[in-house]
């Protein structure tokens, strides 16, 4: 019996066994005629572009190039042997249309989005210098994803959320907690996310650049000053005292500790005053130092604060004037973001200065894409679904540079090496198989004392952080400390820990750095010597801070390390399953090629293959596996 199950119709990609579904519309236009209406607009824009350049229409790519392009850009992995072999073997004009459905609609769509998500907030699990943690958050964004939050509703609850940390309503507040008591960088941040400028610099000084006064930048970070700790008053006192206490017990500088930092030091306050005073070291006539100024917008709609007092909803203002009233720069900008996330390069470079469409390469094209942004109500899976139907993304590989500098020329997919993110689940799918369908890193919410679990199965983060926020006085904060000691002191270490394994197991795996899991379920950063870091993986302390440059590590690593261990000398690796039923040694080295570089091998690769194996025996498929694996085919994105 042939091991390769052959699923031989559409209709069953469509509609089959549970994984390959039709897809779940969400976008009022997100409709197959819309589609591939959008769809053919594009590809005129972009041959309108050929004609200009008086430039050949690239060929369509093979099957095979096709599909694992497929996979790796809307889901982050290649493709199993099976998935496949079943794109290749099926004879219908239609399927190139069925597979965007079934990697759109797969979990490992918002998976890869995850990790794209978490690159650009720079989400870490632990916040440095305390022991709070960002776990919430993020799950609040890995949810946000799977769910397909619309990035006008993303954007906004990230921007105006208050409230507790820990409450997956209120999450959205570990965007402002991840840079406590760096408003400046945080507001920086946000407009090179949301709206693609560049002002950090005008924090300092007018920017040499740019346009933007330090003026300027100080009058749009009032619409975020005034930020606080829910709460923080009623304890700070408290705290003192307990790091003051040279008597403390353990158990109470635990207890006192766990409030401070992860109830009341993940909660925010304060919808933004609106008003701000500017530095002490202010150096232009325009004000003095010190002197308190009212929010103003720099550019699109102008949005003014009262001078004459306070808001509480100056963050709230802020958001409106991101998403509505920067003249359609904040759909442009998240329209190139996935058009680079799609096609490999951005219509404009970098993404984050962004420049009117009128001065890209191609201005209808770009005015287009924002516009379609808009009308599909800022849904990132529809717009990927349009550009991913477009015969663009179909053209073969483009092996030349761009060009045009700073942008796409449009004229087929250039050559660039997967992302670290890319590799690994790429890797731990030829080592275990399909990952997506493995659970999901759970939300972890158990309370931490001195860093082990305490209370497990009694109360959680979630629980105690909504009881510590409704204390209403010093006194009520005192008396909760005291009984929450109690508890902790109370809980035997055998029962604790004995809870703790029982129902933390799930949660407690997804830390081993060698976790067969997809890269967006493991420790974040990855330790530093982890193959994702090795392979460039984002510290997340910059925004997109991946690196995708070569170096020495990561050889030793293909030679020695992950692969090595797990994948090549493991008899029990996934992909060597697929070879027992193999009846020659022509059809084993086929399947490996399928199952590692997902084509058939050419004849005259065959025949090198076959000579190995008559020389090595069975090591000879060991070798074989490592070679592929190292390649530059494998590790690269045609």
């Amino acid at each position: 019996m042939n091991f390769f199950p052959k699923i031989l119709t559409v209709a069953f990609l469509l509609s089959g066994n549970g994984s390959f579904v039709q897809a779940q519309s969400k976008s009022p236009k997100d409709e197959p005629a819309f589609i591939k209406q959008a769809a053919y607009k594009i590809d005129s824009l972009v041959a309108g572009w050929y004609k200009q350049k008086n430039l050949p229409v690239p060929k369509t790519t093979d099957d095979s190039t096709y599909a694992r392009r497929m996979f790796l850009v809307s889901i982050g992995r290649i493709p199993t042997a099976e998935e496949a072999l079943s794109f290749i073997e099926i004879d219908d004009p239609a399927k190139r249309e069925a597979l965007v459905e079934y990697t759109l609609n797969s979990k490992g769509y918002s998976s890869h989005m995850s990790n794209w998500a978490f690159d650009l907030l720079r989400i870490t699990d632990q916040r440095v210098n305390t022991t709070a943690t960002n776990e919430p958050y993020r799950h609040w964004v890995r949810t946000a994803m799977t769910n397909n939050m619309p990035w006008d509703q993303f954007t906004r609850s990230l921007i105006t959320s208050s409230g507790n940390g820990w409450d997956q309503k209120t999450a959205a507040v570990g965007y402002y907690v991840r840079d406590r008591g760096m408003p400046l960088d945080n507001l920086g941040n946000s407009m090179r996310i949301f709206l693609g400028t560049r002002m950090e610099c005008a924090q300092c000084h007018d920017d040499p650049f740019g346009s933007t006064a330090r003026r300027d930048f100080y009058e749009l970070a009032a619409f975020t000053h005034g930020q606080r700790t829910d709460g923080e008053e009623k304890m700070s006192k408290i705290w003192a005292g307990v790091l003051n206490d040279e008597g403390i017990s353990r158990e109470e500088f635990q207890a006192a500790q766990v409030m401070w930092d992860k109830a009341y030091g993940m909660s925010l306050a304060g919808g933004g005053t609106g008003q701000i005073n500017l530095p002490a070291d202010y150096q232009y006539r325009d004000a003095n130092p010190g002197e308190l100024v009212a929010g103003r917008t720099p550019f699109g709609k102008t949005v003014r604060m009262s001078d004459d007092k306070a808001s509480g909803e100056g963050r709230k203002k802020l958001a409106e004037w991101m998403i509505e009233r920067t003249d359609n720069k904040f759909s442009s900008v998240i329209a190139n973001r996935m058009w680079k996330r799609v096609m490999g390069k951005g219509i404009y470079e970098p993404v984050d200065e962004a420049i009117p469409a009128d001065k890209t390469n191609n201005p209808a094209l770009m005015t287009y894409l924002t516009e379609l942004m808009i009308e599909l109500n800022y849904d990132l899976r529809a717009f990927q679904r349009v550009l991913l139907h477009t015969q663009t993304f179909q053209f073969a590989t483009n092996p030349l540079p761009s060009t045009v500098e700073g942008g796409d020329d449009f004229h087929g997919r250039k050559i660039e090496r997967l992302s670290s993110e890319q590799i690994w689940d790429s890797l731990i799918t030829l080592a275990a198989g399909d990952p997506d369908q493995k659970a999901l890193r759970p939300f972890d919410d158990r309370i931490h004392a001195g860093g082990r679990p305490v209370l497990v199965g009694k109360k959680g983060m979630t629980q105690l952080s909504k009881e510590v926020l409704a204390l209403k006085s010093e006194e009520e904060v005192r008396a909760y400390l005291v009984n929450f000691t109690k508890e902790i002191k109370q809980t035997s270490s055998a029962s604790d820990e004995g809870s703790s394994s029982m129902m933390g197991m799930k949660a407690v795996s997804f830390y081993d750095k060698n976790a067969k899991v997809r890269a967006s379920e493991l420790p974040s950063p990855a330790p530093r010597d982890h193959f994702l870091y090795l392979f460039g993986a984002s510290d997340r302390q910059v925004i997109d801070g991946f690196s995708r440059e070569p170096n020495v590590g990561q050889v030793l690593s293909l030679m020695n390390g992950f692969v090595q261990s797990n994948l090549v000398n493991n008899p029990n690796a996934h992909l060597y399953q697929s070879l027992k039923d193999a009846t020659s040694e022509k059809e084993k080295i086929r399947r490996l090629y399928i199952t590692i570089l997902n084509r058939p091998p050419t004849e005259q690769e065959m025949s090198w293959m076959l000579d190995e194996v008559k020389q090595s025996g069975e090591g000879g498929y060991r070798n074989i596996v490592s070679a592929l694996v190292m390649s530059s085919e494998f590790l690269f994105l045609q």
